[in-house]
């Protein structure tokens, strides 16, 4: 008869214990798989036939773990030896609570690895699981809403007209749309260059990733690099210890609109220029360089070239900016659109605020064709929102808009008009012509200080002075 085991000595408690625990394992778990050091199965339970879709052991014995668990871990842990203690795995759309552990020979030399599925069996792993869940579903979420915070919104189709200037540029568009080409978008403020730019993203191969739009006049000289490239955590003093994404890491993938891209600082378009010819970023505090892929649009409404020759703006980074260069044609040059254009503005300010049955006349029309529009659309929609909140009918005259244009279309071309009364001194007239030219450049820019002192030719300096002294606005201007 065989001799009963000595159930104090350690080596024999030592294997008990390891059969007792494979056995609970195997009989709480939902399914247990074992490789080899090469990753070969060389052990799959009953249980866990039905959920790898298997049925007999057989089919499974010798085979590679992916083949039966495709982006299986358990390789990894036969090759490291470390073990994976808790993990969620997704299979056959289920997720699992799963444990692997290596297998290890009497001299600890690692020779395969086992892995269990828990599922079901550990109550108190559920709560986990539906942590888990929600934490999937929020940040799906999240995705989501960043996705639409940086989505375009405009398509070609809201690029109204007709008459010859607005058609090529919508072929030119419709051409840029097609590659990944770099675009220059030019012409005066005002004229829509944004709109054509969301317009091109949206009929591209990038429409489903992020549009960026960034106006490099609005950013502070001194944060301009980091706002573009990015920083490494601790880059300097102050930076945050995570570290942040710059505008081209967020368009990867998809499109970086610059706007106002004459006013980038010399020192900063050397690595802009880089970036378009080697499609890589170094963020600000770091040595590592990693690549991107973003489709840049720029657009100005200055005379490129002519920073060039003056030495504010490289040759070369023009020469690369404007691969497919568009000109967006001033409203006053395609007046006959105006009908068009106004339907479309009216119709884009009633879906945002209370005015139903809105329009305009004939008489209307004739007045808005009768100002010049340094502003361009965005002074068109400007009035004509002004004039819809002050109409008690919605039905837009040439009356409407007497009072709200600038100078009064209405009053058109005509003798001067003879003095009466007492004179005003020169020095009151002067000053109120000056307060109303700064008014008339606010209106027409849409209330952008830098537009506004842009179009008077006088820096954005001397325009906050000016608008101290008018009592238009308070404080000095930003340094």
């Amino acid at each position: 008869m065989p001799s009963s085991p000595d159930v104090s000595d350690p080596a024999y408690v030592r294997a008990r214990a390891m059969v007792t625990l494979f056995e609970r394992l195997e009989h709480l778990c939902e399914g247990a798989i074992a490789i080899d050091r090469g990753g070969r199965v060389i052990y799959v339970n009953e249980k866990y036939l039905a959920s790898l879709g298997l049925k007999q052991t057989t089919e499974a014995i010798g085979r590679p773990i992916e083949e039966i668990i495709p982006n299986s871990l358990m390789r990894n842990v036969a090759e490291s030896g470390e073990p994976i203690l808790l993990d969620i795995m997704e299979l056959g759309g289920e997720q699992l609570v799963v444990t692997r552990m290596p297998i290890e020979d009497e001299d600890r030399n690692v020779i395969g690895a086992i892995g269990f599925v828990l599922y079901d069996h550990l109550e108190s792993l559920k709560p986990l699981l539906a942590r888990v869940t929600q934490l999937e579903s929020d940040l799906r979420l999240a995705r989501r809403q960043l996705s639409n915070a940086r989505a375009a919104r405009f398509t070609l189709a809201d690029f109204v007209g007709t008459t010859a200037a607005i058609a090529q540029a919508k072929e030119f568009a419709k051409r840029a749309a097609r590659q990944s080409v770099t675009v220059l978008l030019t012409g005066e403020t005002g004229t829509g260059k944004e709109l054509l730019a969301q317009a091109i993203h949206n009929a591209s191969s990038r429409a489903e990733k992020p549009f960026v739009s960034v106006n490099v006049a609005a950013i502070p000289e001194t944060l301009i690099e980091s706002e573009f490239f990015g920083t490494a955590p601790g880059a300097y003093t102050g930076a945050d210890r995570r570290g942040r994404e710059g505008k081209f890491r967020i368009a990867d993938g998809g499109t970086l609109f610059l706007d106002e891209i004459g006013e980038m600082p010399l020192q900063l378009q050397a690595k802009l220029l880089r970036v378009l010819q080697e499609r890589e970023i170094e963020p600000l505090g770091s040595d590592k360089i990693s690549k991107v892929d973003v489709r840049v649009i720029a657009a100005t409404n200055v005379d490129l070239r002519k920073r060039v020759s003056d030495g504010a703006f490289r040759a070369d980074l023009y020469y690369r900016l404007n691969v497919l260069s568009i000109d967006l044609p001033p409203l006053r040059k395609c007046l006959d659109d105006l009908p068009d254009i106004c339907a479309r503005l009216i119709e884009d300010i009633s879906a945002s605020g209370d005015f139903l049955n809105a329009r305009i006349t004939p008489s209307g029309l004739s007045a808005l064709a009768r100002y010049d529009w340094p502003g361009n659309v965005r002074e068109l929609r400007n009035i004509l929102e002004r004039a819809l909140i002050l109409s008690d009918s919605g039905r837009l005259t040439g009356d409407d808009f007497v009072h709200i244009l600038p100078v009064s279309a209405e009053a058109g071309p005509g003798p001067a008009p003879q003095m009466t009364g007492s004179v005003v001194p020169y020095a009151e007239a002067e000053a109120e012509f000056e307060k109303q030219t700064l008014e008339h450049a606010l209106a027409a820019s849409n209330g952008q200080i830098s537009e506004a002192a842009r179009m008077l030719r006088i820096s954005r300096a001397t325009f906050y002075k000016k608008l101290a002294k008018f009592g238009l606005a308070s404080g000095s201007p930003p340094v």
